[in-house]
Parts: C-alpha cells; sequence; structure tokens
C-alpha cells in the first residue's frame, strides 16, 4: 500500500505482489479515516508493509496508527516533480501509487522515527523554544527601532544602554493608559515591547529547564561528551528519534547529519570534500561542536597540529573531526536507547585515523 498525505485527507492505492492496482481510497486525516484505510486495505487480504510519505509530518498519525495495528511501515521520499510529471503526470492517487510500487521494487527502505517517546516530547519543546528566541529577539530590535525615532530627551535618556538593562527600564515606565503626545505614546510603546521581551525569557527559561531534564534522562552520556550542551544534545536527538536503531550504521547517521565524506578527487589529487546535504541543525549542531574543540580540547587540538603539519586544509581537518563526532555521538546514542552495539567492523572514534 502507498499513501500520498496531506492535511486533511489521505490517499491510499493497494498493489499485489505482482504491481497489479487492486484499488483506491482517500480518508480523512481522523482516528475514524485510518480505521476505514486499514480495513479497506485488509480487504484485499494481508497488508504486507505500507509506504507513506512525510512520516514526520502529515503523515505521522497515520504512520503511528498502522504500526499499532502491527503493519510495517517505510517512509517513501516524495518523488522529483519533474521527471514525475514527464512521465505520467501528476495527481494524489498517482503519488500514492508511485509510494506503493517504491515499496514494492525495494526503493524504499527508510523505517520512519517512532514519535512516541521522549524524544518526541524534546522536539516539540525546542519547536516551541526556537520560536520564542526568534520572538524575543525581534523585540530588543524593535525596543532600539522605536528609540531612533523617539523624542530627544527620551531618546537621550535611554540610547547607550545594554538590552538587558533597557528592557527592565523600559518595562518600568509609567505612561499612563490614555497618551496624549508623541513622547508618551513611545514611552508606552517601549514599555509593551520591553514586557513582551521580559515574558519571553520568562518562557525560554521554563523551556531550558524542561529540556535540560528530558536530556538528562534520555541520553545522559551524551551531554558529559566535550563540548556537547543540552541544545546540541537536543538536536542530535531529534535527528536520530525515539529508534536511533533505524539508522543501520553509523555511517548512515554521518550521512542524516550532512558529514559524510564525498569524493572530490581530479587527476592526480585524491581527496574528500565536505556533505551539503543531510539535515542542516545537525550539521551546525556538529560544526559548533567541532569548532569548542579545536579551541578548548587537548586531545583535538593535538590533532589539528598534527594534520596541519601533512598539508591538510583547515575545513578538511574539519571534514575528519566532524565525521569522528558523528561516530562518537551515533554509539552513545544507542547505548542510551539499550539498542544493540554497532557491528564489529567499525572502527573506534580514534583521531589519529581519517575516514575511507
Amino acid at each position: 500500500m502507498g499513501v500520498d498525505t496531506h492535511l486533511d485527507a489521505h490517499v491510499a492505492v493497494a498493489l499485489d505482489g505482482i504491481g497489479r492496482r487492486l484499488g483506491a481510497l482517500t480518508v480523512p486525516t481522523t482516528t475514524k479515516g485510518y480505521e476505514r484505510l486499514l480495513r479497506w486495505a485488509e480487504g484485499f487480504g494481508f497488508v504486507g508493509c505500507a509506504g507513506i510519505e512525510g512520516t514526520s509530518s502529515y503523515g505521522a498519525g497515520l504512520a503511528r496508527y498502522l504500526k499499532a495495528a502491527g503493519i510495517s511501515v517505510v517512509e517513501v521520499e516524495r518523488p522529483k516533480r519533474r521527471h514525475h510529471l514527464r512521465g505520467a503526470g501528476k495527481s494524489d492517487p498517482i503519488d500514492a501509487e508511485a509510494a506503493a510500487r517504491a515499496v514494492l521494487a525495494g526503493e524504499a527502505i527508510g523505517e520512519p522515527k517512532a514519535g512516541d517517546g521522549k524524544v518526541e516530547m524534546i522536539r516539540a519543546l525546542r519547536s516551541a523554544r526556537s520560536s520564542a528566541v526568534k520572538a524575543k529577539t525581534q523585540a530588543a530590535n524593535q525596543l532600539q527601532s522605536l528609540l531612533v525615532t523617539a523624542p530627544e530627551a527620551l531618546r537621550h535618556r535611554l540610547r547607550g544602554l545594554p538590552t538587558k538593562e533597557l528592557v527592565a527600564t523600559c518595562a518600568r515606565s509609567r505612561p499612563g493608559d490614555a497618551p496624549e503626545d508623541v513622547e508618551t505614546a513611545t514611552r508606552f510603546a517601549l514599555r509593551s515591547v520591553a514586557r513582551r521581551h521580559e515574558a519571553l525569557s520568562e518562557e525560554i527559561a521554563r523551556l531550558d529547564a524542561q529540556l535540560d531534564r528530558l536530556v538528562v534522562e534520555v541520553a545522559p552520556g551524551l551531554i558529559s561528551l566535550p563540548a556537547i550542551g543540552t541544545h546540541h544534545a537536543a538536536t542530535l536527538l531529534v535527528v536520530a528519534g525515539d529508534n536511533p536503531e533505524r539508522l543501520r550504521s553509523e555511517a548512515s547517521f554521518a550521512s542524516l547529519c550532512g558529514v559524510s565524506p564525498i569524493e572530490a578527487s581530479s587527476g592526480k589529487v585524491v581527496r574528500h570534500r565536505l556533505n551539503r546535504g543531510g539535515n542542516r541543525d545537525a550539521n551546525r549542531a556538529l560544526h559548533m561542536i567541532c569548532v569548542v574543540r579545536m579551541g578548548s580540547d587537548k586531545r583535538t587540538r593535538a590533532y589539528v597540529a598534527r594534520r596541519t603539519a601533512e598539508g591538510k586544509s583547515k575545513w578538511e581537518i574539519m571534514r575528519c573531526l566532524k565525521r569522528y563526532i558523528a561516530r562518537e555521538v551515533y554509539r552513545v546514542l544507542l547505548s542510551s536507547a539499550a539498542a544493540e552495539p554497532p557491528p564489529i567492523g567499525i572502527r573506534e572514534p580514534v583521531l589519529g585515523a581519517d575516514v575511507a
């Protein structure tokens, strides 16, 4: 079965074992709709597998329902539109059938994130924190913007103050409830924005407390590693999901984070370059961990000095370091999830050897 997911409705197409189309169905994105979809599919016989587009977005609810019902679920990538349109056109049933055929051909083998544990809780809290931080930054910028055009006396008194002191001063202001001139109205606006800034600061502090608690519960070994704090650890946990064992090797985790080495050789030059794909949040977290370790971790600094003496550029060295950090993180994530250890053939994360 293949499913093309949307906000209000899902479209499913069923195929038999040799690829013959059995039927199509559209259901609402509700529990009753999922029940109807499952009964419809089981009416054709045993459901071998369901390929779903967007298992981390519109298809999350359906994926959880089918997995709870014992149906194997795999994640299907959305088709490349140009090729797709040129070959067979574009419609929801066509996309659903393409998803089903990808499963039947063995092209879709990715296991979706579980989305039912503490890591999913971390993801939700991080999303709320990210928007709060963005709004807090906007409030601070708006305070400065209001001061630019404020009356001279008010601007002279408040200009040059650090953001924290400016927010506290403006929040204590008492311009009255009915401004009657420009200065009073500006003070009223400054107080409103400053109190918004304070409320957002309190909101972020509450979210940080919950994130600290959950990250320690899920992966205490991760935040004990050098240069990995709560927010970097939360980012890497969310990328791996509640079931990190779905990533079959540390190489797949490195590829997911965009730090797997890519060949960039030509002629007599044999080299690798940084991967510009993968999850950019995870890539940024690994990059920042790498930067901090290069400045403060003795083992990393010794490695950088040795590779620099060998003629490696800074970016080549960082590419290697990010790959090693990804390997280290992957092993900790697996141990935290009480999963099976990586295959014996995978090397230990020693900084003295490059990655093939």
